[in-house]
């Protein structure tokens, strides 16, 4: 009997990645935003029910009898920013972790219905979690996913391991490993975590609190103190968005790049052309140092803020040297970007420069500090760039869900109804526990 594919969901802070294993790109990318018409309930933030509603007992809280017509007016991704003058946007997801279960379940809703047009209980599901997350919110995703929409089987897959199986269509990957330093940039998060055979060493991850939207305020600054007062202020957040995905590119030396865009403007300068969203009538902005700046956060963090100012090649070598000495070299030979905010013209080359940088001299140290009778081998780094590094997470997922082993990791709706939720707590791959 053939299976049908099953279905692959990403959830990130900033977008959901969505669609079937065994194809190359996610069916559809949309915001983690939910737009509903509760505004009152919105306006005080995300809130965290201390029981969620889901695991109410007193009615049932499937989706079919738990939900007036009211509970269904709403709207998801693209649609919801677009209705935002209506109704009130909530974010499910904050920092990788979600924060509002019942608004997650209503946006799992949409996302299986009404964009992949699936019927749930026909499917295995693969959904990914962020590193570190907590035993209870797998239970939680269990129930949402078997209860309510009564799915054939789930598997939950950490996100970076999924990003260092898509590294494995690189050119520069000579061996298909899972021991590596996964840098994972989206929206809202930049996570720095070492893996060592598949297996997440939590001690040592470092988060950075710079990712995509801390980029596209910077750039918003920036327009703004230098009085480009033709961009519509309704549209300065979109404008300076797509400032910095079409334009902004990582250079080696920040000092010279001033310089250049100096002596030669014309040749470095660039048009930005727009529409205003409200009265049609077209604009342009000239794009100057943003193009450099912007990524420039990751490497030099106090040019935008003074509260963090540990530079993101620093953070990678702090992340190996915490990890087991027996790993390090495996950590150091097999970084692996993902996420679109990895995606900046020449980001692998300046990390990867910085990075040798910093291990070659604590080699130096070490034999300067032996009195040269010690003689080390030379560290080899490499930062791993390939064609699918934006959605790399959704991709890995793709990669593993179509494999025939799949069926065989999940846990199935008959396991969960015998045992419950605390299934989900035990990772068949690595036979680990969460």
């Amino acid at each position: 009997m053939s299976r049908l594919a099953p279905v692959v969901i990403d959830n990130g802070t900033g977008f959901t990645k969505m669609g079937f294993a065994g194809n190359s790109d996610p069916s559809f990318i949309q915001p983690t935003v939910i737009a509903t018409r509760d505004r009152g309930s919105a306006a005080k933030g995300p809130s965290v029910p201390s029981k969620p509603s889901f695991l109410n007992t007193s009615s049932s809280s499937n989706l079919a009898s738990k939900r007036g017509i009211e509970d269904l007016d709403f709207y998801i991704g693209d649609e919801a920013v677009a209705n935002s003058k209506t109704y009130a946007l909530n974010y499910p997801i904050r920092h990788g972790q979600i924060d509002n279960w019942d608004h997650m379940e209503r946006y799992w809703e949409q996302s299986i219905f009404k964009y992949l047009r699936c019927e749930p209980e026909d499917h295995y599901f693969l959904l990914t979690e962020p590193p570190l997350n907590a035993p209870e919110n797998r239970e939680n995703t269990a129930e949402i996913m078997f209860e309510s929409f009564n799915i054939q089987g789930l598997y939950i897959a950490v996100q970076a391991v999924l990003a260092l199986a898509a590294s494995w269509t690189s050119n520069k990957v000579s061996e298909q490993s899972l021991t590596g330093t996964v840098i994972d940039s989206g929206d809202g998060v930049t996570h720095v975590i070492p893996v060592a055979e598949g297996y997440v060493i939590g001690s040592s991850i470092k988060s950075v609190p710079i990712a995509g939207r801390d980029l596209t305020s910077f750039v918003q600054n920036l327009l703004r103190e230098r009085g480009e007062s033709m961009i519509p202020a309704e549209d300065s957040m979109t404008v300076a968005q797509r400032i910095k995905e079409q334009y902004s590119y990582v250079c080696p030396d920040i000092v010279k790049e001033f310089k250049k865009y100096d002596q030669e403007g014309d040749k470095y300068f660039k048009k930005y052309d727009g529409v205003h969203s409200v009265t049609g009538q077209p604009y342009s902005v000239d794009v100057g140092f943003e193009r450099f700046l912007a990524p420039e956060i990751f490497f030099n963090p106090e040019i935008a803020s003074s509260d963090y100012l540990t530079p993101l090649p620093e953070v990678v070598d702090t992340v190996v040297q915490t990890s087991p000495i027996d790993v390090r070299r495996g950590l150091y030979k097999n970084i692996v970007l993902s996420g679109g905010s990895t995606m900046f013209e020449n980001f692998g080359k300046r990390l990867q420069r910085d990075i040798k940088r910093i291990a070659d001299a604590r080699i130096r140290r070490s034999e300067i500090l032996s009195g040269g009778s010690m003689r080390s081998t030379p560290m080899e780094v490499n930062v791993i760039s390939h064609k699918f590094q934006r959605y790399a997470v959704w991709f890995g997922g793709s990669l593993l869900a179509s494999t025939p082993e799949f069926y065989s990791y999940c846990h199935t709706k008959a396991e969960y109804d015998e045992i419950g939720p605390s299934i989900c707590r035990h990772n068949r791959v690595f036979g680990t526990l969460g």
